[in-house]
């Protein structure tokens, strides 16, 4: 996690260093920062990929370790291009290097654990791009930051090297004369200390004071990565059905697929963007930094693991649905499937309804339709296995239209008042009245 440095609105103003742009409220996410994430469209792809070649639990585990790695290289370069704008000098630079060497970590995925034969050896490949990201994040993280000191450097390349030690233990554990369930349980292992290790340091590192942020980019950057995210699941089920005729059946399940993605994205930006943005311009300039690297940071990653598993689940149907191969007509979902689909949606309402809860007091009443829908999503687990692929699909797309309705008719009255709140913030920013609500106290 960055360590923040710079100054906040209010303070007095550290100049950055020559070839960098500061970062304002009115600062819009720049193409350069939309380039860069469309290459996680290819990496959630790829890590739904690495879940399905396995085909089992353990893959599961797998790619959930490598989504998480990945989503904080991405999360560091948020925080960086919230301080400097990515379209400008020096920053723009870096984050066109920065994208191939993204892609290629990406393209390695799916050998991140157990290399293929042929070719290079991809779990030091991995290694390789991981080390080669944060390295270039941390050259501009220093230049942009003339004022960090030694214990703020030291916070910054310990996880790094750390994480990386851990991961190139893990890269050589298949090719030492360990046993095979030795070398599973042991990559796990290292790859889930090296994951906490870095996301431990940003939560430990102290917030400061004295920080730059735009609550404005910070919101609509998060926004957009989601909207990615979702993107797979419609993905997913296209590339299901790739190489199957365009029955009935397969037809229903792209249709149902699109409204449970639908619903999600509902849910997400139809009130909680409006309460992220509202709470972060509210809050003091610590606070909002501490809101930021909580509801966002953190709590956008079981969000995004829940969107994944509900792809890996999808991916799982068509094929059930149209007969295809070993499957009958009317057969259920396998365990895996159920699973990632109603797991991963109770696990994206949960997160969500944890990431509400975490930025605003003010509108916690539609926090229970998420917890309620999440826990009849759980509940039905033991039906499904029951019932057929078409049915536990059309169930899920009931449950997230219900959640979404009605998340819309208990909140109308504060989602007027959140509107017109930012409305009043945007037109007083504009007419130069300064930051309204700055220093003031969050929900």
């Amino acid at each position: 996690m960055a360590v923040p440095d710079a100054t906040a609105p209010g303070l007095p103003a550290r100049p950055l260093r020559r070839g960098l742009r500061p970062v304002t409220e009115k600062t819009r996410v720049t193409t350069e920062e939309i380039f860069f994430d469309l290459v996680f469209v290819f990496a959630f792809i790829q890590v739904t990929t690495l879940m399905t070649a396995e085909n089992s639990f353990l893959g599961v585990l797998h790619g959930l370790l490598v989504l998480t790695l990945m989503w904080w290289s991405w999360s560091i370069f948020a925080w960086l291009g919230n301080r400097v704008r990515a379209n400008y000098g020096l920053s723009r630079l870096v984050l066109l290097a920065v994208t191939p060497v993204m892609f290629a970590l990406a393209v390695s995925t799916r050998e991140a654990f157990t290399d293929l034969p042929g070719g290079l050896y991809t779990p030091l490949v991995f290694v390789a791009c991981f080390v080669t990201l944060r390295v270039l994040y941390l050259a501009l993280r220093w230049y942009a930051s003339p004022a960090l000191r030694r214990r703020d450097r030291v916070a910054l390349v310990t996880p790094m090297l750390v994480a990386t030690a851990l991961l190139l233990a893990a890269a050589l554990l298949p090719r030492s004369r360990l046993d095979e369930p030795t070398v599973r349980i042991g990559q796990v292992a290292l790859w889930a200390i090296a994951v906490a290790v870095d996301y431990g340091v940003g939560m430990a590192v102290r917030v400061s004071e004295r920080t730059i942020f735009s609550a404005r980019h910070w919101t609509e950057r998060h926004g957009l990565i989601i909207i990615v995210s979702l993107g797979e699941v419609l993905v997913a089920i296209g590339i299901a059905g790739t190489d199957l005729p365009n029955t009935t059946g397969l037809m229903v399940a792209s249709l149902l697929a699109v409204v449970v993605a639908g619903a999600l994205e509902w849910i997400y930006f139809d009130l909680s963007a409006l309460v992220g943005e509202h709470a972060l311009r509210e809050a003091s300039p610590a606070r909002r930094v501490a809101l930021a690297r909580d509801g966002y940071s953190y709590l956008h990653l079981p969000m995004i693991a829940g969107v994944i598993l509900l792809a890996l689940g999808l991916k799982h149907t068509p094929s059930l649905i149209v007969a295809a191969h070993t499957y009958r007509q009317g057969d259920p979902l396998d365990p895996l499937g159920r699973y990632a689909m109603y797991g991963g949606v109770a696990l994206f309402l949960v997160a969500h309804a944890a990431f509400q809860w975490r930025l605003s007091r003010q509108v916690r009443v539609v926090v229970w339709p998420r917890l309620v829908a999440a826990a009849v999503l759980l509940a039905m687990l033991p039906v499904t296995g029951r019932i057929s692929a078409a049915r536990t699909l059309v169930w899920l797309a009931v449950v997230c239209l219900v959640t979404a309705v009605v998340e819309f008719a208990v909140s109308r009255g504060q989602r007027r008042r959140l509107r017109r709140a930012l409305a009043e913030e945007a037109e007083g920013a504009e007419s130069g009245r300064g930051e309204p609500g700055l220093g003031q106290p969050a929900g």
